[in-house]
């Protein structure tokens, strides 16, 4: 692991604010790891609510997708995508009124009696994925084919620049930990664990404070930290072997935004439409951590943040680290979406790769163990069989193997390219 500059302090003490409702939302029809959704329940023409589920796929691996605003589908059509680079979307204007298709908050006594099975299905119906980056459906995650003993919850959040999490720590702490119950309830675990960065001190002392009977873990604040991988060993001692996921020692990670998620959508009958983005960047008047709707396009939350000190020479979706770069501010953010990072000039110069020197740098500093310079050899010669039996596939792209090394070599995007030939 390695010590970043954090560059957060521009909105880790700047509450979540909420945007207003856009004109428009565009609302990519694949927005998880599975497959993508089929825009079955609306045409253009349609008049939808806040809420109202738009669309769903018949697959094991989906979650369904709902409006973020009440108003007219005006079209369904090929948009941008920040991680597609373009995809079908459901394209809405806004009415401005805000109207919702969902019942009122369910009473306490009712959810104490819910069943795991039943959380586990308003959290399917929500639309409900990992949203630390991964969107993995959730509800998947939470019907492990194993027992697992323990639950980790990441509130980590290693990559520079990005604070969203940890604000719904302090301002939602309640909120938070009712999700973690719930979680725990569909596990069947008592082994809790909270972790969080020692640079967290306010998020840390609301957890403290409300967090009964759940073992609140400090870390350094190194990266990347948060990775699943990296989580467990810190906080268990326990390594998952290459080719495995977590489940299979036990153990079940959820990101904090997806914890809030589920307590929306057990408590409030909230589906997933909105969600907290960072919008940062040292060419951004006024940063900040904010409760956007799915389908906005970036360029008004960047707008939000103004006025601009200078034209951006980078937008990235996420992090510096993880993050990737867009070719046009008309793409939306979706459910995995926790950050947009405008980047200066300076910051975005891209350096000149050059030959690799066999300095053995990217392997030392990989969390993982793995070996990306050799990797990288494989995937330059389009050698995929080799570059898989490299374990390529448990690479997590962190992007440190990048930023390490000093011939400046692309190898997380290497690792990237050998991930996708290697499974075709």
């Amino acid at each position: 692991m390695v010590k970043l500059e954090e560059h957060k302090h521009s909105t880790e003490n700047k509450n979540i604010e909420k945007a207003p409702l856009p004109s428009h939302v565009y609302i990519p029809l694949s927005q998880h790891l599975g497959k993508i959704c089929n825009a079955l329940q609306v045409k253009a023409g349609d008049t939808v609510l806040t809420g109202q589920k738009i669309a769903q796929a018949v697959a094991h691996v989906y979650s369904p997708i709902h409006a973020s605003v009440s108003g007219k589908v005006t079209s369904i059509q090929d948009w941008p995508h920040p991680v597609l680079g373009k995809c079908a979307a459901v394209i809405i204007e806004s009415d401005g009124l805000d109207k919702t298709q969902f019942p009122p908050p369910r009473p306490q006594n009712e959810i104490d009696n819910l069943s795991a099975e039943q959380i586990r299905n308003m959290i399917f119906e929500a639309g409900i994925v990992g949203m630390g980056g991964a969107s993995f459906p959730a509800h998947i995650k939470l019907n492990p084919p194993k027992p697992v003993d323990t639950l980790i919850i990441n509130g980590a959040e290693c990559e520079p620049y990005l604070t969203g999490d940890s604000r719904l720590m302090i301002e939602k702490t309640k909120e938070v930990i009712k999700g973690i119950n719930l979680i725990a309830r569909c596990l069947g675990v008592k082994n809790i664990y909270i972790a969080i960065e020692d640079n967290k001190l306010e998020a840390i002392k609301q957890l403290k404070a409300h967090g009964l009977g759940l073992v609140v873990k400090i870390l350094k604040s190194e990266y990347p930290q948060g990775g699943e991988k990296q989580l467990i060993k810190n906080i268990l001692g326990k390594e998952v072997p290459f080719g495995k996921l977590p489940f299979d020692i036990g153990v079940v990670v959820h990101n904090v935004a997806t914890v809030y998620a589920i307590y929306e959508a057990v408590y409030l009958n909230k589906p997933l439409y909105e969600r907290v983005v960072t919008v940062t960047g040292s060419i951004l008047s006024n940063p900040k951590n904010l409760l956007a709707r799915i389908g906005t396009p970036i360029k008004e939350l960047i707008d939000l943040c103004g006025p601009l000190k200078e034209e951006p020479s980078k937008i990235i979706i996420g992090g510096p680290m993880m993050g990737i770069a867009q070719y046009t501010d008309e793409v939306p953010v979706i459910k995995s979406t926790t950050g947009v990072l405008l980047l200066n000039k300076k910051e975005a110069k891209a350096q000149e790769e050059e030959v690799c020197i066999r300095c053995g740098a990217c392997v030392r500093a990989c969390s993982i163990g793995l070996m990306p310079c050799l990797i990288n050899l494989a995937s330059e010669k389009k050698m995929w069989a080799e570059a898989l039996n490299y374990n390529a596939m448990d690479c997590i792209e962190c992007g440190l193997c990048n930023y390490v090394c000093p011939a400046k070599r692309k190898l997380t995007q290497s690792v990237k390219r050998a991930k996708l030939e290697g499974n075709k």
